[in-house]
């Protein structure tokens, strides 16, 4: 294929695809829950080999004195006819495991405490695991465009070959220095001696290797996160409609709000006159209240309104001989803080309650 008929799309990123919107809260939380964080395999690796090399240095000691009792073992039983074969695979298999498990251990706790530092936590999620039988079918196209043409790709493509050549040159650098110093104890030096020396090497290459894999997996997770959010990126669309999955459709708030206001509206005669005391402020606001102590434990808003809807409902109480008491700063409080129907919050029962003892005095009076 020439270059010239390479799909561009291969090379789109997510505001190409029309997701210019940051992932929500929400679309975060949904990735979390489905097992999909930002993390490094890179630094997994890079500790797990950490804490492992740094435990076979601690025990070299105990593994080598394990090495020289297998020897001891076999070269002693070489000539005996009584010990079968399966006695020295057992006797292999003993000295095997308790050299082995140890580190394994270490290694696979290392890991699961890696896996969780970077997920902020533990997860549990099926959604890895769960069968996709879309995936049945390869998608070469997105498989080439993911591994090579791409951010993700090439850098992959870039850290393998930085790793490969670091760690290459390195060990070259300490096998070059030291071979006179392994050529002479091989002559002259014991085999406990040549063991010692040969592994101190081993050590040396490998604690490099640890610091190089560290040294990568700091730029890998900030690439692993920054190409994370990039994946979750939203179109203005999704965000709009996780917006209405979250707080509803505006659109239908909208007329709803509306719908309530013209039925209050149309009922506002009925609800004064059944009203106990109107709180004005005085021309601009204007709150209906009303105590039943058999529906509840305070009064409520029967009816609210500013401007015009405040002049109606103070003429209404008028009218129908409801008290009208005039407090600018409650009138306006109530009238923002609550909706009709509610009851009034807790922090305005004084008030409310110096103004119905009013309203019971007036109502004796008459």
């Amino acid at each position: 294929m020439a270059f010239e008929e390479i799909d561009l799309q291969w090379f789109a990123k997510a505001e190409d695809e029309g997701r210019t919107e940051d992932a929500t809260d929400l679309r975060i939380k949904k990735a979390r829950d489905e097992g999909r964080v930002a993390k490094s395999q890179e630094l997994n690796s890079a500790i797990v080999l950490l804490c492992s090399v740094l435990l076979i240095i601690v025990m070299a000691p105990w593994i080598l004195q394990k090495l020289k009792s297998a020897f001891v073992f076999y070269f002693t039983h070489t000539t005996v006819e009584t010990v079968s074969y399966k006695t020295y695979a057992l006797v292999f298999a003993m000295f095997f495991l308790q050299i082995v498990i140890p580190i394994v251990l270490v290694a696979t706790i290392a890991g699961v405490l890696t896996n969780i530092a970077q997920n902020r936590g533990f997860i549990f999620s099926l959604k890895p695991i769960t069968p996709n039988f879309s995936k049945i079918v390869p998608k070469i196209s997105q498989y080439l465009q993911k591994t090579l043409f791409s951010m993700e790709g090439g850098f992959n493509v870039l850290k393998s070959l930085l790793k490969v050549g670091i760690i290459t040159f390195i060990a070259y650098g300490l096998i070059k220095r030291n071979i006179p110093t392994v050529l002479l104890m091989l002559k002259t030096g014991t085999l406990e001696e040549c063991i010692r020396v040969v592994s101190s090497f081993a050590v040396q290459i490998l604690l490099c290797t640890v610091m190089v894999f560290i040294a990568i997996s700091v730029p890998d997770y900030v690439v692993q996160k920054k190409q994370f959010m990039e994946s979750l990126k939203m179109t203005k669309q999704e965000v709009k409609q996780e917006y209405k999955e979250m707080e509803g459709d505006p659109e239908v708030k909208g007329r709803l709000e509306q719908a309530q206001k013209q039925m209050v509206t149309q009922n506002l005669p009925k609800v004064v006159k059944e009203s106990d005391v109107v709180i004005a402020n005085p021309t601009h606001f204007a709150v209906a209240l009303q105590y039943d102590e058999k529906v509840s434990y305070a009064p409520k808003i029967m009816a609210k309104g500013e401007d015009s809807v405040a002049l109606r409902i103070r003429r209404l109480a008028e009218e129908s001989e409801i008290p009208v008491v005039e407090n600018k700063a409650l009138a306006r409080s109530l009238y923002t803080e609550t909706k009709v129907g509610d009851i009034i919050p807790e922090s305005y029962m004084q008030i409310i309650a110096t103004i119905y003892a009013q309203v019971v005095y007036l109502n004796k009076k008459k």
